[in-house]
């Protein structure tokens, strides 16, 4: 008769292999994108505030708080951890991912980033928005196009008018 390691967490019967699980999937992620977010944020050039924070402060703060909580996450996982569905969550935790779902938001973010240099913001995030609108079930098409259209604009409104931000113009 076997006795299981005190501290070891075995996952529920019918769960993959750790190495084959969503959350060291996500995990995994997580920890990844603070790497990128710290990387990213080295490059940036400019002076510090009379206060001594400069713009390079909340990036390196965010990041490294990914890049801490991707660690955790990942020895959680690797030690049989695993994410719990709430009780008043309505999901089927054993069905299998919505792969097709998974790829096409995917293929949408793509498309975005390839056209935002050549039509601008307003007309990318318009497209951004309704594409991922339909994409996720919305039933009322021109309603879903409106919004889209509304929100690209707002946003760049709000982000070049409202904080100086730029943003790609395109043809406007």
């Amino acid at each position: 008769m076997s006795v299981p390691s005190a501290g070891r967490r075995e996952p529920p019967a019918g769960r993959t292999r750790w190495w084959a699980r969503p959350e060291l999937v996500l995990a995994l992620v997580v920890l990844g994108l603070g790497v990128l977010v710290i990387l990213g944020t080295l490059d940036v050039t400019a002076s510090a505030s009379a206060l001594g924070l400069g713009p390079r402060f909340f990036p390196l703060l965010v990041g490294g708080a990914m890049v801490l909580i991707g660690l955790f996450y990942v020895a959680d996982v690797l030690r049989g951890g695993h994410g719990d569905p709430e009780e008043t969550e309505d999901v089927d935790a054993g069905a299998p991912a919505d792969w097709r779902s998974v790829l096409l938001v995917s293929g949408i973010f793509l498309a975005f980033v390839a056209i935002l240099p050549l039509a601008g913001w307003m007309i990318a995030a318009s497209l951004l928005f309704f594409a991922l609108a339909v994409a996720l079930g919305a039933e009322h098409k021109l309603r879903a196009a409106l919004i889209g259209v509304v929100l690209g604009v707002t946003t760049y409104l709000v982000f070049v008018k409202g904080l100086g931000v730029t943003l790609p113009g395109g043809p406007f």
